[in-house]
């Protein structure tokens, strides 16, 4: 994070002559902006919170595609033939095409993201979602108080019952090391040997290693397990649609999706013009409401109805404990914890 921080002022002084070919005035409008992502619910809800008041500002539509990831945004460079103006992947992917050049700079003059959380003001990477990897349980299970802590989480004596998590290293190597009596601020570099450890004690009590984000609800709802880890927009839409779940922060894991502007995009100006829209505070709040991530705008929460805001990872009574996960740290060492993860899975069957 710290060395993608640094470039910040290299690609500023880039982005003044990218920008200077606007200094003369708008660009034309095109007929339309073509916006690559997954689609589906995220779709409506895109189109909703975002897209719509785009529309109607500019007058320019938005043409939705679903195609490839990263190999597709890299073809489009090599090749020069850029297919779509702004898309969304996954973080990891976004900050390898950020430091490859494969990304325009994020435009201060257009996007305003002075009240954006630190961590979203990444040079080249736009994000309108501080989503997180945190712990859930039935209100009913502990009527008491489940657990807060990691640590609490792995004393399955003082909070019984079997546990649920994500079958992918991501966020469990930290949490396991939270567990182990690591502080938050001196998690990395991770140390491998001492998170497997403390994995190899919990993995007797996990009921359920599951692999999907409803899935993770589901087996809390089903009573399959006592407490589960799972992304907080999971157990909101749950706890929406009546299920007695009682989510807890602490020390829960930060994540999220990321957008950007290919290099060379046709479109770019007016690509900027839409990632202005989606870093409004007003227009991240709808999102907030219907997937339950707080907006990286820190003003987004004061749009969002009082009923939903202790909900929300942004609520202060959530954010304190927050902890951020190094994606630098990840990115150069995923495939390789990848490797060890499912030797490890293996070694227990």
């Amino acid at each position: 994070m710290k060395h993608l921080l640094a470039t910040a002022a290299l690609t500023s002084i880039l982005a003044l002559a990218s920008f200077g070919s606007w200094a003369q005035g708008e660009p034309p409008k095109p007929e339309y902006l073509v916006v690559n992502h997954s689609g589906g619910v995220e779709g409506e809800i895109l189109r909703k919170a975002f897209f719509n008041t785009f529309e109607d500002e500019t007058g320019i539509k938005i043409r939705d595609v679903n195609q490839e990831g990263f190999g597709k945004l890299q073809a489009m460079i090599e090749t020069g033939n850029i297919e779509y103006d702004v898309t969304s992947f996954g973080i990891y992917d976004a900050l390898r095409a950020c430091e490859l050049g494969f990304l325009e700079p994020i435009a201060p003059e257009i996007v305003d993201r002075t009240d954006f959380v630190d961590h979203a003001k990444l040079p080249c990477v736009f994000s309108y979602t501080v989503a997180t990897t945190a712990k859930a349980y039935l209100e009913e299970t502990f009527p008491n108080g489940g657990p807060k802590t990691w640590a609490d989480f792995w004393d399955v004596e003082k909070f019984p019952g079997p546990r649920g998590m994500l079958n992918e290293p991501f966020d469990n190597l930290e949490f396991a090391l939270m567990a182990d009596g690591v502080s938050p601020d001196q998690l990395y570099p991770l140390d491998l040997d001492r998170a497997f450890r403390k994995l190899d004690e919990i993995y007797p009590n996990v009921g359920v290693w599951w692999s999907s984000g409803a899935q993770s609800a589901q087996i809390l709802i089903d009573k399959e397990v006592a407490v589960s880890t799972g992304w907080n927009g999971r157990f909101y839409a749950a706890i929406q649609k009546g299920a007695p779940l009682k989510i807890e922060f602490t020390q829960a894991m930060i994540n999220g999706g990321a957008w950007g502007i290919p290099k060379g995009a046709n479109n770019a100006y007016w690509a900027q013009h839409l990632l202005a829209v989606m870093a409004r505070p007003q227009n991240q709040a709808i999102m907030s409401e219907a997937f339950g991530y707080s907006g990286t705008n820190k003003k987004s929460i004061d749009h969002v109805r009082d009923d939903i805001k202790p909900l929300l990872p942004g609520h202060p009574n959530n954010s304190a404990t927050l902890v951020q996960t190094n994606l630098e740290w990840w990115r150069d060492h995923s495939e390789e914890v990848v490797e060890r993860w499912n030797a490890w899975m293996l070694s227990k069957q």
